[in-house]
């Protein structure tokens, strides 16, 4: 219980909370720093573009995937959808993110498997696309079968990237850093 406490103060200090002025135009969001973030339903293609490709491409290039359990993986997530809610002004999307997408860059992930969404400082999308969605750090990473909601990676992964998929998808006994509270 202590902690998972500590883990929650933790995370408090240094979740994806910016409350940096910004403004929003289309797709886009220019904080007060003129550093222009995705917003709402984007293509992971934008990530490989600046002003996003100086972290997206060095975390990308630098994640050791685990082809191991990356391999267990692949006859999983064939009828799987996948929803990321993420913020490219966020640390901890731009450390889990370029992990995820090499993972899913190798199981041969489909575009049309994966709904990608980047939200404002404040966790809100143009849409409201984060609505009902219980969005309450990012990335969030929510896995869905015929609709319905498996489970999430919520923030970070609580072993790795592949390991959490791996025990979200094969049914194990899963709880992101979240789920107790």
């Amino acid at each position: 219980m202590k902690k998972i406490l500590l883990l929650f103060t933790l995370s408090l200090l240094f979740s994806c909370n910016n409350s940096k002025k910004s403004t929003q135009n289309n797709n886009k969001e220019v904080n007060e720093n003129e550093y222009v973030n995705l917003l709402g339903v984007f293509n992971k293609k934008e990530l490989n573009k600046e002003p996003h490709d100086f972290w997206f491409k060095e975390n990308y290039t630098n994640y050791e995937l685990d082809y191991d359990i990356a391999d267990k993986i692949k006859p999983l997530i064939k009828e799987i959808e996948i929803t990321v809610f993420m913020g490219t002004w966020c640390s901890d999307s731009r450390m889990h993110s370029p992990a995820f997408f090499k993972l899913t860059d190798y199981l041969k992930i489909k575009d049309k498997n994966m709904n990608l969404i980047a939200m404002t400082l404040d966790k809100t999308t143009p849409d409201s696309l984060e609505k009902n969605q219980d969005i309450i750090n990012i990335p969030t990473i929510i896995f869905k079968k015929n609709g319905k909601e498996i489970n999430r990676i919520v923030e970070f992964p609580i072993e790795t990237i592949e390991k959490d998929i791996y025990n979200i998808l094969s049914g194990k006994d899963y709880k992101n850093a979240y789920a107790d509270f």
